[in-house]
């Protein structure tokens, strides 16, 4: 590969990243916000619109084959990660903390541009684009798993290649309408009670977004899947999808279009 492909990768990872940085802290004090953690009737409908904006893998029967390519991603995993139970050895190796303004994550994101970078073209188990830590109560971070990325242009088939579809669900986030570039205000703009843009919006087509104004994305950044191989033995532990739920995302809404 080369080195111009390289930096344009990286460049392309760069100013998603930055672009989030910019929006999380607006998105997280936004009326909607607030409702989601009220429980409220508008958070339920707001709930529904987010769910408009996820696309998962479609699951597969499992094989014996595929339950040991699984487990042989979740030894090698635990293995190249487990030196970065302390933050400060994955600072020291180029992961950073995604979004770091925003406070009371469920997970906290340690990501690395130059893995997701390489994970374009390779997957590497012992390599993944972020470290997932979770917050303890005495404000330590407890880390527990990795994510991996994949292009958004992969076939089911290539992400089956890397882990078998019929043990984890890969997710990417779909169908965004995000304001023109240089409008940051206009994230806060709401109709009918309802985000305008972003994944809490009930817009998923070019035609509503051209509408308002906004810049549509068919997809953001790409494929994600999370490999929690702290959290248990067990394959619903380790691949379980709840992730990709709202609930998981929360305080990491991301903007800015994908490699």
């Amino acid at each position: 590969m080369s080195h111009s492909i390289n930096a344009r990768r990286a460049g392309t990872v760069r100013r998603a990243l930055h672009a989030a940085a910019v929006v999380l802290p607006i998105l997280a004090a936004t009326p909607a916000a607030a409702q989601s953690r009220a429980g409220s009737a508008p958070a339920r409908r707001i709930a529904e619109n987010v769910a408009l904006h996820m696309q998962m893998t479609p699951t597969r029967a499992g094989t014996a084959a595929d339950t040991a390519r699984a487990s042989a991603v979740v030894y090698t995993l635990r293995g190249a990660i487990a030196k970065y139970r302390d933050t400060t050895a994955a600072v020291a190796d180029g992961y950073r903390m995604f979004a770091p303004r925003i406070r009371n994550q469920k997970v906290y994101h340690f990501s690395s541009n130059w893995m997701g970078v390489q994970e374009n073209f390779r997957f590497d188990p012992s390599k993944p684009t972020s470290l997932l830590y979770k917050k303890k109560p005495d404000g330590v971070f407890e880390l527990v798993g990795a994510m991996y990325v994949a292009p958004k242009r992969f076939t089911p088939e290539q992400l089956d290649a890397r882990v078998p579809l019929s043990v984890a669900r890969w997710h990417k986030h779909v169908n965004w309408c995000l304001p023109p570039r240089g409008a940051t205000e206009r994230w806060l703009e709401r109709k009918d009670g309802q985000p305008v843009f972003g994944p809490e919006s009930p817009i998923v087509s070019k035609a509503a977004c051209d509408a308002v104004g906004g810049v549509f994305r068919d997809s953001i950044f790409g494929w994600m899947v999370h490999a929690n191989v702290f959290e248990g033995n067990d394959a619903k532990s380790i691949w379980g999808d709840e992730h990709a739920a709202h609930e998981m995302h929360e305080g990491m809404r991301m903007d800015g279009s994908g490699p």
